[in-house]
């Protein structure tokens, strides 16, 4: 696995491009300001007159910048942005009325609307903002935190669900049900792993398992991809021809335990394929007494001619086969097993002769140590 060099000394500081597109940048940044814009006008509009209280909080910068460049985020969900910043200016207010000491309160405010927002489900980093703001500018009277701070939030907010669903971008973001499929990871493990990290994770937890989900896909899909049917088809082939009898066909099933014989012409094109299943389905399998004796009864050559009854493996054997290249790519192939019922795929070159054959156990190996 190759890769390009972790970057060291003061170049680790500058942080990775994200990855986002610029119609995204643009859609996140025209939203933060028509948010802003119709919060302020609202707002200001609004404003009980003579009461000095300010029409415009500036912790709504930070929240505008959540609900619409990461509306996805729980910290950029509608009760986060609303009980966060509410909750954490009535804490504020508290501290500022009962607390003398300046620094004091400012630090015991943060502090205390971090733990009251984790606990009611809110965490909103504006919220720490906001709670110093009202700190800082002495704000004495509980009705700040009704207006501007309650009422700023949910006008963002219903800006946010207009803006984000019109744009392309769900708000707020409900958790979805992941897609089943096939995974190396259940959702107890991320359970698991979320409970060891330990720390809050600025996405919901449907997105994050949809996410590993799709790039777990990915890789798969990629190790896959370029595996061809030449590097996990089985090449010790035993074959034979049309003409071969039926106790030698039988005989080279069991005597190298395998469910399927390519029958071949003498260029080496495949002309059919004869099966377990083929043999079985020429005796009476009804009555389980006797299937041994029915089974030698059938693979005994007749002396006499005619006979209507099979002698050669030309007779009896499957002539409408599935062949595969051996440049295809074994995904195509995966279909076929899983959907069409086939065991066994013989696989061909440009001249269309037979050089291998994948059988299921071929496939679930190379997908096993792909995926390994």
């Amino acid at each position: 696995m190759t890769g390009s060099a972790p970057p060291t000394g003061w170049r680790a500081l500058w942080p990775a491009a994200l990855q986002v597109d610029s119609r995204d940048r643009w859609r996140a940044g025209l939203g933060a300001g028509l948010g802003l814009l119709a919060t302020a006008l609202l707002c200001r509009a609004l404003a009980p007159p003579l009461t000095g209280l300010p029409w415009l909080i500036a912790p709504l910068g930070a929240s505008a910048v959540l609900v619409f460049a990461v509306p996805s985020s729980p910290l950029a969900q509608p009760w986060a942005v609303v009980g966060g910043n509410t909750l954490s200016a009535l804490v504020g207010i508290c501290c500022a009325l009962g607390i003398p000491s300046l620094p004091l309160a400012a630090a015991v405010a943060v502090g205390s609307a971090v733990l009251l927002m984790f606990a009611l489900r809110c965490l909103h980093p504006p919220g720490g903002a906001t709670a110093l703001l009202v700190v800082l500018t002495q704000v004495a009277t509980f009705r700040y935190a009704l207006f501007p701070v309650l009422l700023d939030s949910l006008v963002l907010v219903v800006v946010a669900v207009l803006y984000n669903n019109l744009t392309g971008r769900r708000y707020p973001a409900v958790p979805s049900v992941p897609v089943a499929a096939a995974s190396r990871f259940s959702a107890a493990d991320l359970d698991a792993a979320l409970a060891h990290y330990n720390q809050v994770i600025d996405v919901n937890r449907a997105d994050l398992e949809s996410l590993l989900h799709f790039a777990e896909a990915q890789a798969y899909g990629r190790r896959l991809g370029d595996l061809r049917c030449e590097q996990v088809m089985t090449r010790q082939l035993i074959t034979v021809d049309a003409a071969t009898p039926l106790r030698e066909g039988w005989r080279l099933l069991r005597e190298h335990r395998i469910k399927a014989l390519p029958v071949t012409d003498p260029a080496g094109r495949v002309v059919g394929i004869v099966t377990v299943a083929d043999f079985l389905r020429h005796v009476d399998l009804d009555g389980h007494e006797g299937v041994g004796a029915r089974l030698r009864e059938f693979l005994r050559r007749t002396t006499t001619v005619p006979t209507p009854k099979p002698e050669v493996v030309g007779q009896i054997m499957t002539r409408e086969v599935r062949v595969a290249s051996a440049d295809r790519a074994v995904t195509e192939l995966v279909p076929l097993f899983s959907e069409g019922g086939h065991h066994h795929i013989p696989i061909i070159d440009a001249q269309r002769r037979l050089v291998g054959i994948i059988t299921q156990t071929d496939l679930l190996k190379a997908l096993h140590e792909a995926i390994g």
